[in-house]
């Protein structure tokens, strides 16, 4: 199955499983109702940041949508024509609660993400290139070899400002269960030994 359609019938599914109209949907994730039934009728395909307020808005990991059923190929999913390129690595597991991603970014390309649920933690480590991450209103430079960890449920960014690309691993680990209150992991920056902290 063509990783768009899959995407469509998995948002059309979870949806009508809530017994959620479109309009309902739009206000538990921000987007907009018709973004929403277009992609449902697979005539649009979600930038990544989009596709995240959608998971955040069903409380489902981000893989679900792009990862096929079991037995079938891991792909690619790259709606803007190769500024941001995410590749499942370990797509959702059940026991231990994340999502791993491969992701390639363009030169010159920014994504913006929305705050994800309460308690997910992200960690990002820089496989080759220069990855600048806005965290806290704050940018940060991370070099290949060094990584940061911080409370995925606070917008950030990430930005290629190099003329070469970028690719880096992210692991989101969700709560186990909804947290009520801030995950406790605060922002950690972690350096190759011959490396100054960035």
């Amino acid at each position: 199955m063509d990783l768009t359609v899959y995407l469509a019938t998995m948002l059309k599914s979870l949806r009508q499983g809530r017994g959620w109209s479109l309009s309902r949907l739009a206000e538990e994730t921000g987007v907009s109702k018709a973004m929403l039934g277009q992609i449902e009728r697979n005539e649009s395909s979600p930038t990544v940041s989009t596709l995240w307020k959608i998971a955040t808005g069903l409380n489902v990991p981000f893989s679900t949508f792009i990862s096929p059923p079991e037995g079938g190929t891991l792909r690619a999913y790259d709606p803007q024509q190769q500024a941001m390129v995410v590749t499942p690595i370990f797509p959702w597991d059940e026991k231990l609660h994340f999502d791993l991603f491969s992701i390639n970014l363009a030169p010159g390309a920014i994504s913006e993400s929305t705050p994800h649920e309460t308690g997910v933690i992200e960690h990002v480590i820089v496989i080759s290139g220069v990855l600048d991450m806005c965290i806290d209103g704050q940018w940060r430079t991370i070099v290949a070899g060094s990584g940061l960890r911080f409370a995925g449920d606070e917008a950030h960014a990430y930005r290629n400002s190099t003329a070469q690309t970028t690719h880096f691993h992210s692991l989101i680990h969700y709560p186990k269960e909804k947290a009520a209150g801030k995950p406790t992991a605060k922002t950690t920056t972690i350096n190759k030994p011959d490396n100054p902290e960035v």
